[in-house]
């Protein structure tokens, strides 16, 4: 499996040019930038939203009695058919988004969402549901293919890791808003109750389409355009208040251009092959598939879309019990989240993600203990302990499978292979939560606590994988990253290429002379 965990070395990059002085929420421009990510991060809303709300629907007394209280196959297809309608637009999503940009993508796929979310509102029929859900699943394919690379591509420097970590986080803020959207609406006594939660789950969506136009568009997509001088005043325009020749913008500039001619020389026809073409993108797409079916079968898609299913076998029965219990679990996760997503750059992605999957291969097991003990010898006090482990468990997972997934993802990747590397993530983690909305339900059923046995190992599997093959990535640029899985040789090419062009490398000698000198004459 290997001949020991996998560390890289760090580097200083950019770190020494950017300008500390002034503090990032004191410059107009750093503020209105961080303002367009978090527009683009609510994409990851959309998807939470869904999770919960099907969740939440099915506590509704109106949402069964409007579709015949769907159960096993059926509400098996309710929850899977959105990522059935995701894995139909993945064929087409990295030719859009790399063809005519990450904002076009971003567009494209909230378009789609508004129109699936008022045929959801309106329907009256099984068939009309599920056929919007479908469509939002296709949708949400296309931006949420562009959003986080978008996001990466964009932000500042120092802030480029923390701000792609918040994508999957808000993942949560959807799930939040769902899960009390579906408690505020248990009492009206119509279709209303679960009409109003599929209407609000548009509103991310009309919010990107009102305010993409004002978005700026990625300059690593614009110098592979050959739009150089469009990247060069989006970066200098954001990333120095418009000063062209700061360092620091120079030194970005010179880097992107440097990683993208690098790429086309290694591949002047980049197709889907090359992802498998050299040891270093092998390596790239084993810890990406990993991740991705890490990411949904750690046996948190067993709570995410069949959390009243677990409460009903623990004998938690009252609806607005599973709701509340529901909502407060999104609001912990969510905070739980926000903290390690910042953390990642202080304390390095591997250390999170060994600390994560090792406090869930602990807190399963007990929670594993806890519903057999409910379910052979109906211990109470088991029962009730198992929503404390649940809690436990989760607050684990968001260490890392929260907000690092998609920004490890999109950081190990070059520029060429970006967009395709994503899709495959994306189309992954589509493929494991068919798996898991189709079998979690009847298995559950059928096995009852002794199916949580199956996720006990699984998850020490997860532990073992990451102890080897993650590497550390904390501290380094985009393209400095996503050039480590090719060899020291490439991160030191790239970096100082980029330097020499801008300048800073002989400033950095400059300074070295200096200093030497300085040592030389207090010497004497």
């Amino acid at each position: 499996m290997g001949g020991g965990p996998a560390i890289a070395s760090t580097s200083t990059g950019y770190a020494h040019l950017i300008d500390h002085s002034k503090p990032w929420y004191k410059n107009g421009r750093l503020i209105l930038l961080n303002i367009w990510i978090a527009m683009l991060l609510v994409t990851s809303s959309t998807n939470g939203y869904d999770g919960s709300m099907m969740n939440g629907l099915q506590s509704l007394t109106q949402w069964n009695e409007a579709f015949d209280y769907p159960t096993g196959s059926k509400l098996g297809l309710l929850n899977a058919i959105q990522n059935i309608g995701c894995l139909a637009a993945y064929p087409f999503s990295p030719y859009l988004v790399d063809g005519l940009g990450r904002r076009a993508g971003v567009l494209f796929g909230a378009s789609l969402m508004i129109v699936a979310t008022v045929i959801q509102t309106a329907s009256h029929s099984v068939g009309m549901f599920i056929g919007a859900r479908f469509l939002i699943g296709f949708g949400l394919t296309f931006a949420a293919s562009a959003a986080p690379l978008l996001v990466t591509e964009v932000a500042f420097p120092s802030q480029r890791a923390q701000a792609t970590s918040m994508y999957n986080t808000l993942w949560y803020l959807g799930s939040i808003i769902a899960a009390w959207t579906t408690f505020g609406t248990f009492n009206v006594p119509s279709s209303w109750a679960w009409r109003i939660p599929s209407a609000l789950q548009g509103l991310p969506s009309v919010l990107q389409v009102i305010f993409i136009w004002f978005i700026p568009e990625s300059p690593r997509w614009l110098v592979s355009k050959g739009r150089e001088a469009q990247a060069l005043k989006t970066l200098a325009y954001y990333h120095a208040s418009g000063n062209e020749e700061d360092p620091l913008v120079e030194y970005e500039f010179e880097e992107i251009k440097t990683a993208i001619a690098l790429d086309r020389e290694a591949a002047q026809n980049v197709g889907w092959l090359s992802l498998v073409k050299t040891a270093g993108n092998r390596k790239r797409m084993r810890i990406i598939l990993a991740l991705a079916f890490f990411s949904q079968w750690s046996g948190n898609g067993l709570v995410s879309y069949y959390l009243n299913k677990v409460f009903i076998a623990i004998g938690i029965e009252d609806p607005t019990t599973q709701l509340l219990i529901n909502g407060i679990l999104n609001i912990f996760n969510f905070f739980v989240a926000i903290i390690a997503g910042m953390l990642c750059d202080k304390v390095g992605r591997r250390r999170l993600f060994m600390t994560s999957t090792i406090g869930m291969v602990v807190f399963w097991t007990l929670q594993t203990i806890c519903f057999a003990l409910y379910a052979e010898h109906g211990v109470a006090k088991a029962g009730h302990a198992v929503i404390a482990m649940i809690f436990l468990f989760y607050g684990f997972y968001d260490l890392a499978f929260t907000p690092l997934i998609v920004s490890y993802t999109v950081e190990i990747l070059p520029y060429s292979l970006r967009a395709k590397g994503f899709m495959i993530f994306n189309f992954s983690i589509s493929i494991s939560l068919i798996f898991n909305q189709y079998v979690n339900p009847i298995a559950l059923e059928a096995l009852g606590w002794k199916y949580y046995l199956v996720y006990v190992f699984w998850l020490t599997f997860e532990a073992v994988f990451c102890y080897f093959f993650l590497i550390e990535t904390k501290n380094l640029t985009l393209e400095e990253t996503a050039a480590l899985f090719d060899g020291d040789a490439t991160v030191a090419q790239i970096a100082e290429k980029a330097a020499e062009q801008a300048g800073v490398l002989e400033q950095r000698e400059d300074e070295e002379k200096r200093s030497e000198s300085d040592i030389a004459e207090g010497s004497r």
